[in-house]
């Protein structure tokens, strides 16, 4: 007896060939495109490395509270002893009582860092949020409505890609005179969410003369219920990989703001000022430490935010792995002999040799 397999739509029969029975007649059902990304993505090893360097972080982002109690430095303590600044005045580096040294005011950079973490990953997820829906509903506004919509809302795209943030920060500091957590997510925001739009609309323009949206309107549904309803969901896989490669973009952007001086304001843990407290005077040349740890905080964060990001893209779209693969398996059939017969076991053992590619 033959086991079926009903893979359903773009679902990929490797997967389901790879959980067939061997002998078994028993019938496997076809999982939904997130599930089969879900799966894929799980083999991925960098992503899963790259999963599992984020949640560390975000564990030491809330067990900030902990490093201070167990060290016994506040965020904001400031040291005179000797194990926190020399005789001379300059931050002493890593010890038994500051782990990874201190700074220039004799506060704990260890427990500076994990508070850091907090201000990096609350404005980063906090911004691509409210980018990606404010991106989202624009971009199935302009995608799906076209026409005058699709006019102005494309040319707001192109206005808001073409303003330099960073000179916008500044100019906003200059005029509110200091902003806090929220209106920098704002700000960031603000100029996070064109990008998504202009990618949704992309995606919507070819979903909405598909046979399913013809239908729905045949049956004489609203066009806010075919967008939020019948279209919407084909586009939150894009929109799931964007989130994730928009958060390290976010998370670096604040650290920009608060190095030029226009972001977090001290005493305020961030790791963007931190590295500006070192770069000042060159005072990284004496004491490393403080700008090493913090620079490292930051390049772990958003490498691993990135290496993430790229796992779930080809988790959703595997073609770009396939493509190598593809071609091999071409270059051996042109390769092959035209004379020359394939026994019957040898054409099963290629077939098992493809699947498992």
């Amino acid at each position: 007896m033959t086991a079926s397999i009903d893979v359903g739509a773009g679902a990929d029969p490797v997967i389901a060939a790879e959980n067939l029975e061997p002998g078994s007649g028993k019938r496997i059902e076809g999982r939904s495109p997130l599930a089969l990304a879900f799966a894929r993505l799980r083999r991925d090893r960098g992503a899963m490395i790259s999963l599992g360097v984020i949640v560390l972080i975000i564990i030491v982002a809330i067990a900030a509270p902990l490093f201070s109690a167990i060290t016994g430095h506040g965020p904001n303590d400031q040291y005179y002893g000797p194990d926190a600044r020399s005789d001379v005045g300059l931050p002493a580096g890593p010890n038994s009582n500051f782990w990874l040294g201190a700074d220039q005011a004799g506060r704990d950079v260890l427990v500076r860092i994990a508070f850091g973490a907090r201000t990096a990953l609350v404005i980063g997820i906090g911004a691509t949020l409210m980018s990606v829906i404010v991106g989202v509903v624009l971009g199935l506004l302009a995608g799906y409505l076209g026409g005058i919509v699709d006019s102005i809302i494309s040319r707001i795209i192109d206005t808001v890609l073409a303003i330099p943030y960073l000179l916008f920060g500044i100019a906003l500091v200059s005029v509110v005179g200091s902003i806090g957590v929220f209106l920098i997510m704002v700000v960031i925001a603000v100029f996070g969410w064109a990008s998504v739009a202009r990618i949704i609309r992309g995606q919507v323009i070819s979903i909405r003369e598909r046979d399913f949206v013809e239908a729905a309107r045949s049956l004489g549904a609203g066009d806010m219920r075919i967008m939020f309803v019948d279209v919407l969901p084909n586009v939150i896989a894009p929109a799931i990989v964007f989130s994730t490669l928009l958060i390290p973009v976010s998370v670096v952007t604040e650290a920009a703001l608060s190095f030029l001086g226009v972001g977090i304001q001290p005493p305020t843990s961030d790791w963007g000022e931190m590295i500006s407290d070192a770069s000042d005077n060159q005072l990284y040349l004496q004491a490393w430490w403080f700008l090493f740890f913090p620079g490292m905080a930051l390049l772990i964060t958003t490498l691993a935010f990135n290496i993430l990001g790229d796992g779930v893209r080809d988790a959703f779209d595997p073609r770009t792995d396939r493509l190598i693969p593809a071609r091999k398996k071409k270059k051996q059939k042109r390769e092959r002999e035209p004379g020359d017969k394939m026994s019957g076991d040898s054409r099963a053992a290629e077939t098992e040799q493809e699947l498992a590619q």
